[in-house]
């Protein structure tokens, strides 16, 4: 399943000014340290934002919820797991803004969209040719 957004049309988008990719997750996460170590091989300018040290924009946690609803949490995390009912009923965009590593990984600015996970669709999607 390919989980992207269009490019938003509300204004540039943010990573222009940080790179081409940018990418959401945390230091620790193996997708997001693959991510980036294929984007950097493939010569796009890669950053990794850590969420837990530098918290996702609330601007950019409304959009990727807006894109991908229930799917941005990742239900099969230890933060979920962890968390009560009351916190599990919070809205995706809030409920990252409170526990942000409960979101699924990684999440990636590229090109103007929103791309969720790094599987072989988002690969195309994000890397060049």
């Amino acid at each position: 399943v390919l989980l992207s957004a269009p490019p938003s049309r509300a204004g540039a988008p943010a990573q222009e000014a940080e790179g081409d990719v940018v990418i959401w997750g945390l230091g620790t996460c193996d997708a997001c340290r693959r991510a980036l170590r294929e984007a950097r091989a493939t010569g796009a300018d890669a950053v990794l934002r850590d969420v837990r040290a530098e918290r996702m924009p609330e601007a950019l946690r409304a959009r990727a919820a807006a894109a991908f609803g229930d799917a941005l949490v990742n239900r099969r995390s230890a933060t979920w797991r962890g968390l009560d009912d009351a916190a599990r009923a919070m809205p995706p965009a809030a409920l990252i803004g409170a526990h942000p590593a409960v979101m699924k990984r990684p999440l990636i600015e590229a090109h103007g969209a929103l791309h969720l996970g790094w599987d072989e669709a988002v690969r195309r999607a994000v890397l060049p040719d």
